[in-house]
């Protein structure tokens, strides 16, 4: 009785509050979960959007960036990682003395790049409000302050850097429609979209020395011989197209992360959107953290380490692509072999060699193995919310080794061109993790 007496007056007291106009204080979240939100708003925003790809990488990558220069002030083992990469300046320091929230300081520095990398602002706008609102609750005035200012003072750090990165001067670039030659890449059905970012291979890598420095061998030759390596990798594909199990259906449409598929329907066209390869990686990212109940400062680190791998992967990979400019499967197939064939999988718009999920998934994978263990197992949800499916995997490499599967079962990719971009991948991985010093 006495304890449904003491309720009461719990909820009597708490209403009596609310009638004087006083609001209930917000609680105070803790600073790794708000960084998981911070990057979950992010991918909204970058499906909403609808960036492609490579352009979702270098989003993530700046972004993350700014979040860990800031956050790694929590913890003095933790060493800057811009001063290890090409092109950054000298970051701001926190005043000594001086008591920071270093959570909210990365969140402004995280969002203070976002707004100046993306289109949907209005939305970054609306949930930064009610993050700030949580901070303004809980911090005296003079900290949330000094906080803010710290943040936007490194996230503008992070911009001087994007502004020269070659993003800004390729735009507006002209169009590019392929070639008619033989064996070269040429839009392809059902849409027959001009070839993405065909300059990409000019953008400043982050940890790399230059997007040609992990050589691949030339694909195939064009020949019109059917005995050919050429001609055989199309047959692969076709015959592989008709003999799927359910398995590899299943494979295949898991790892699509096409951030803009359209679907016809007689006359009628509509789009599915869903999170890019880079997406679903960062997404890796977060179950690994969260499941090691990774603190904020190592969150941080991890979104870091990741996305310079996705930056850096997707350059040299489409360096590649448009030094080939190789034709895809559905091409050939529909001029020699079955003119009505499509394949399961829409086919991007962009040369096919190599691979360019199997190249960043390697990366990133090689990136998590390093941080998390050879032998994570864990339940792959990036896309459940988009998709509806998960997948378990008993480690990160065998995650990107079904990736780069994934796209020769969905017939984009011959079974060469996926193997020589995870190939590629684990190259730049292990190089980037073995140049950056990661402690002090």
């Amino acid at each position: 009785m006495m304890r449904y007496f003491k309720v009461l007056i719990a909820a009597a007291c708490s209403l009596a509050i609310i009638s004087c106009g006083q609001k209930p204080k917000i609680t105070l979240k803790k600073d790794a979960d708000v960084l998981h939100e911070n990057v979950d708003q992010l991918t909204q925003v970058i499906i909403y959007d609808v960036f492609t790809p490579p352009v979702a990488a270098r989003i993530y990558g700046y972004t993350s960036l700014a979040a860990y220069e800031v956050m790694r002030q929590a913890d003095p083992k933790y060493a800057s990682i811009t001063s290890q990469l090409k092109g950054f300046k000298a970051m701001p320091q926190p005043q000594k003395g001086q008591k920071y929230n270093y959570a909210l300081a990365a969140t402004k520095a995280y969002f203070t790049v976002a707004h100046k990398v993306t289109f949907s602002i209005d939305t970054l706008k609306k949930y930064e409000d009610k993050v700030f609102a949580m901070y303004q609750d809980n911090l005296d005035t003079a900290t949330f302050s000094r906080s803010v200012d710290f943040g936007e003072k490194v996230g503008k750090a992070i911009l001087a850097r994007a502004a020269f990165d070659n993003y800004p001067q390729t735009r507006g670039k002209p169009r590019f429609l392929g070639s008619s030659d033989n064996g070269k890449w040429r839009p392809t059905a059902p849409d027959y979209l001009d070839g993405v970012e065909y300059c990409w291979g000019t953008m400043h890598t982050f940890a790399i020395d230059t997007s040609t420095q992990f050589k691949l061998p030339p694909p195939p030759p064009f020949s019109e011989d059917k005995t050919s390596e050429y001609f055989k990798q199309n047959m692969q594909v076709y015959e592989q197209s008709k003999n799927l199990t359910p398995e590899q259906v299943q494979i295949a449409r898991f790892w699509d992360d096409n951030p803009f598929v359209i679907q016809h329907n007689g006359h009628m066209m509509f789009v599915n959107k869903k999170i890019t390869p880079g997406g679903h990686w960062i997404g890796i990212t977060a179950i690994a953290c969260k499941k090691t109940k990774a603190d904020a400062v190592k969150t941080a680190q991890a979104y870091a380490l990741t996305s310079i791998a996705l930056f850096d992967a997707f350059i040299c990979g489409w360096q590649v692509k448009y030094d080939t400019r190789y034709i895809r499967p559905v091409t050939v197939i529909n001029d020699k072999i079955d003119q009505k064939w499509l394949p399961m999988l829409q086919t991007p718009p962009f040369p096919e060699y190599p691979s360019g999920h199997s190249d960043i998934s390697a990366a990133s994978a090689v990136i998590l193995t390093h941080l998390f263990g050879d032998n994570f197992e864990y339940d792959d949800t990036s896309d459940l919310r988009y998709i509806g499916m998960q997948r378990h995997f008993k480690s990160f490499l065998k995650a990107s080794d079904e990736t780069s599967l994934s796209r020769y079962y969905g017939g984009i990719h011959y079974l060469n061109s996926v193997n020589a971009g995870a190939a590629q991948g684990k190259q730049i991985g292990e190089y980037i993790w073995n140049k950056l010093k990661l402690q002090n």
